[in-house]
């Protein structure tokens, strides 16, 4: 177990979507281009798919079921055939490359930095396939010391479950651990309900000037704060 200066935080742990990288193409974007293959007006946009995503996991064996299940029963609910909704879920997925991935700004080199002196590990909310491919895009397929898929590993964020598997599998105690996300939804109020402290990384949008609940602990406009951590700073 490493040694601090501070004392204090012993483990990092990441998010990994729109926290370590973004897709090259928006879901809303290719949610369009999905639509358009099937020759049907959209009649669902892509924040009620994420606002239903979670309704689908225990029951999908992967994000290509789940996305299936998940636009079928939008369809449903908006009185189209779930036939249809499954159709767009095929041309959606026909048309996205999850390796197709970009780094934030500052990211590579914050996971690199961290592991330094820290324990570092991922806590993403996707099944391990799709996840997997984008570490691997990314340069990232063996950078971390755990890597939990929470939904298919455990409960999917903001449950605290996930956050417990991974720093059992560290042996680090939660007050030790810090967990670096994007979102309030999942990231901020799961790492808090697990007792570690949340960095939630704002990415410099005006949202950041909120004042989510629970709080974070930490606020990163960017990923190149963590050059120089926040719990360390004097």
């Amino acid at each position: 177990m490493r040694e601090h200066a501070d004392g204090r935080i012993e483990a990092v742990c990441f998010d990994l979507d729109d926290t370590l990288c973004t897709y090259r193409q928006s879901g809303a974007d290719l949610l369009d281009t999905a639509f358009a293959e099937v020759g049907v007006d959209p009649f669902f946009t892509v924040e009620d798919y994420h606002a239903r995503y979670s309704e689908f996991v225990a029951e999908s064996d992967d994000v290509t079921d789940l996305r299936s299940n998940c636009f079928a029963a939008l369809a449903r609910d908006r009185g189209q055939d779930p036939s249809t909704g499954r159709a767009v879920a095929r041309a959606y997925a026909a048309e996205r490359d999850h390796r197709a991935v970009d780094p934030t700004p500052g990211a590579i080199e914050a996971v690199e930095r961290l592991g330094e002196d820290h324990a570092v590990a991922l806590v993403t909310n996707g099944d391990p396939g799709m996840q997997g491919a984008k570490l691997d895009a990314l340069g990232l397929a063996d950078a971390f010391e755990a890597v939990v898929h929470a939904g298919y590993d455990t409960p999917p964020k903001p449950e605290p479950d996930p956050f417990h598997h991974v720093l059992a599998d560290l042996d680090v105690a939660p007050g030790r651990a810090v967990h670096v996300g994007n979102s309030l939804h999942s990231d901020v109020p799961g790492a808090k309900r697990a007792g570690l402290r949340a960095a939630w990384y704002t990415g410099g949008e005006v949202g950041g000037g909120t004042d989510p609940d629970p709080v974070p602990d930490y606020r990163l406009d960017s990923m190149h704060d963590l050059a120089e951590p926040p719990w360390v700073r004097r």
